[in-house]
């Protein structure tokens, strides 16, 4: 159950880091609490079956400090390749 309060603390942080990142337009609302809770529940699961204990704090700073690093580095990729193919969009069309 421990689980739970991992996944929504990730969920929580990853809306904030949406709002802090620049280019919310060009993603969805979702994305980054999404790949952030998804990478924070894989995280806490494989270091659980590792034999890493609910009270230990590295398990907490991992699932969710890792799940944040993760959702970081794929939204700038994403807003990164976004970006890029609107430009070739607008090249196309002349604008």
């Amino acid at each position: 159950m421990y689980i739970l309060l991992a996944l929504i603390a990730a969920c929580s942080l990853g809306v904030a880091l949406h709002f802090l990142m620049p280019h919310r337009e060009l993603r969805g609302v979702a994305v980054t609490p999404a790949i952030a809770t998804a990478v924070a529940a894989a995280i806490y699961t494989i270091m659980q079956w590792a034999g890493i204990a609910e009270g230990n704090v590295w398990l907490w700073v991992a699932s969710i400090g890792g799940g944040l690093a993760v959702a970081a580095l794929v939204t700038v990729s994403i807003t990164a390749q976004r970006s890029h193919h609107d430009r070739l969009e607008k090249q196309a069309l002349g604008i």
